[in-house]
């Protein structure tokens, strides 16, 4: 029964670790996986679950960025270091918009708005957004072609897009992605900037969970919290690295598909449901 257990919890590492960094809603995937598998712990734990999984594949972006975004670095000069700085203080600045509704919010937000129908209606609303704009942009040039090259001003106006995606199935990384290349950016400087915001955010997000719930749970719901975290955090890897590969050479548009398609069958399945419950 346990093996059986954790073999969801891995499922659950994996969607999440794939689904995080590409402009999808692991929130969506999360929500409808976790009905269909159906992981036996509390509701508590698993309100818990879904934000703590999310520092393994935030561990990622430390591993993968980490000289980069290191501003003690010996082997920097100066003016790297600087310019090291700079970046988390825009990082900083483009944060405080969703941290302040987000803490303001976050009992209403979880209590109206974390149901399936939302998440349905903001993958197919954003997906076709997504198809929108790359229609409309498709030969359009980008003005911000590096990270350091985004302004304070420019990173804020990101931050506010990043607002959006305290509504689930939104996608935080979609909603930033979207808003940096609305802003001017490149799709390769949108993405990185995004796995960027993602480090304060999602420690926050953990940090505010936890202190919400307390983490007085089972022995084998904390394993199962880490393991998630662990395997989250290797295939976060990857689909980091697959993605900035992707952009290089195609737009957002097969992801504007992807998320109307899994809108459709989250509002079937859940619909569905609903009907046979009764």
């Amino acid at each position: 029964m346990i093996f059986i257990e954790l073999l969801k919890v891995i499922l659950l590492g994996i969607v999440e670790g794939i689904t995080e960094w590409l402009p999808i809603s692991s929130t969506g995937h999360l929500i409808l996986v976790e009905n269909i598998v159906h992981l036996n712990v509390s509701e508590d734990f698993m309100n818990v679950f879904r934000v703590v999984i999310q520092l393994g594949a935030i561990l990622a972006v430390l591993v993968l960025y980490f000289r980069r975004l290191n501003p003690f670095d010996p082997g920097k000069k100066s003016a790297q270091k600087r310019a090291t700085w700079h970046l988390w203080f825009k990082i900083v600045i483009a944060c405080l918009p969703a941290a302040v509704i987000g803490i303001l919010f976050d009992d209403v937000l979880d209590k109206y708005l974390y149901n399936p129908y939302v998440v349905a209606a903001m993958l197919i609303i954003y997906g076709v957004i997504f198809i929108a704009f790359e229609n409309h942009n498709q030969y359009a040039e980008a003005r911000v072609k590096k990270v350091s090259q985004i302004s304070y001003q420019t990173a804020f106006y990101i931050g506010l897009f990043q607002l959006l995606a305290l509504v689930p199935g939104t996608s935080r990384s979609g909603a930033t992605i979207l808003g940096a290349m609305m802003l001017g950016c490149s799709r390769t400087v949108a993405s990185e900037f995004t796995f960027f915001l993602g480090i304060p955010v999602m420690f926050g997000a953990s940090l505010l969970k936890i202190v919400h719930y307390g983490l007085a749970f089972s022995a084998m719901e904390l394993f199962f919290m880490v393991a998630a975290m662990v395997i989250a955090f290797i295939v976060s890897m990857y689909s980091i690295q697959f993605l900035l590969g992707y952009v290089k050479k195609h737009d957002f548009k097969f992801f504007g598909y992807y998320r109307i398609v899994l809108g459709v069958i989250v509002l079937i399945y859940f619909g569905l449901t609903a009907i046979l419950a009764k």
